[in-house]
């Protein structure tokens, strides 16, 4: 009997791993149970960016200064392109906060199966909690970078700046904040699976998304462009989510629901579509990468 009690504990088991299961079967529940090991990657990704640096943390806050400073010199007094009416500085660096967060969860995420293979081919965890990861530790600095760019606002307002933010508008920026990490996660995703086939795409990556940046209203607003090839512009997801920010912070320029809603559809379905091709090259990605 005593036997029999204890075969019966031994098979009573809380976790089963299989090798092969549905397309749709993302396994969200077993990711939620590991949200501790999510947290603890989180921790690695922030802390570790810049260990063992003289400044720190501080490039956090020192990438998009140079970066902003770069625009407005460049873009702001050279070339003398519009800013919609606002401060350069505060044009630039409202552009270059937002469209880091976007480009850092793509470019991060798209190289998921190639830089942890060696941990994924140890140990059994929901491969979806490494990019999953990533959003967070990049939106911690990006709360960061966005507390400097509203100090930043707030100099100017006490300057005299004519700046007049929506505050409907800024309630609601979390959810941009979300459609942004939705396009990073979804492209990120999409672009990791295919890489364990085709190396050659994390060389275009970062290309990529240089040349995605100058077909996104970071550096111009849409109300520069030809009405003609607006929607060129406007087919960009990204495109409506930056106009929304500045609309809502800034008061500049102008925002539609219409645009918004066709980019939350687009992260909609480029998530699905990159958490499905996730789930299937995850089964067999150990044997190509």
């Amino acid at each position: 009997m005593t036997t029999d009690v204890q075969n019966s504990q031994e098979e009573d088991w809380s976790l089963i791993i299989e090798p092969q299961r549905g397309l749709l079967d993302l396994r969200l529940g077993e990711l939620w149970r590991y949200k501790d090991l999510v947290m603890l990657f989180v921790r690695r990704d922030f802390v570790a960016a810049y260990k063992q640096t003289v400044l720190g943390p501080l490039w956090y806050l020192i990438q998009p200064l140079l970066t902003t400073i770069t625009f407005t010199v460049i873009f702001g007094n050279i070339a003398s392109l519009p800013t919609d009416g606002l401060p350069q500085f505060l044009f630039y660096m409202s552009g270059t906060v937002i469209w880091s967060y976007f480009a850092s969860c793509l470019t991060k995420t798209s190289e998921t199966f190639v830089q942890n293979a060696n941990l994924f081919g140890k140990v059994y965890f929901p491969r979806l909690a490494v990019p999953v990861s990533i959003l967070f530790s990049n939106l911690i600095t990006f709360l960061i970078q966005f507390a400097m760019f509203v100090l930043f606002t707030l100099y100017f307002v006490l300057r005299g700046t004519d700046i007049q933010p929506n505050w409907l508008w800024i309630a609601l920026s979390p959810i941009l904040i979300m459609m942004m990490a939705g396009l990073g996660l979804g492209f990120g995703i999409i672009i990791s699976s295919l890489t364990t086939k085709y190396r050659d795409l994390r060389f275009l990556v970062q290309f990529g998304v240089q040349l995605l940046m100058y077909a996104t209203p970071v550096i111009y607003p849409v109300s520069s462009i030809p009405a003609r090839f607006q929607w060129i512009i406007l087919a960009n997801p990204m495109t409506p989510i930056i106009e929304a920010f500045r609309y809502a912070f800034l008061g500049a320029g102008e925002t539609n629901i219409n645009y918004l809603l066709y980019s939350f559809g687009f992260m909609v379905v480029v998530v699905v579509i990159g958490s499905v091709i996730f789930n299937r090259v995850e089964q067999t990605f150990m044997d190509t990468v």
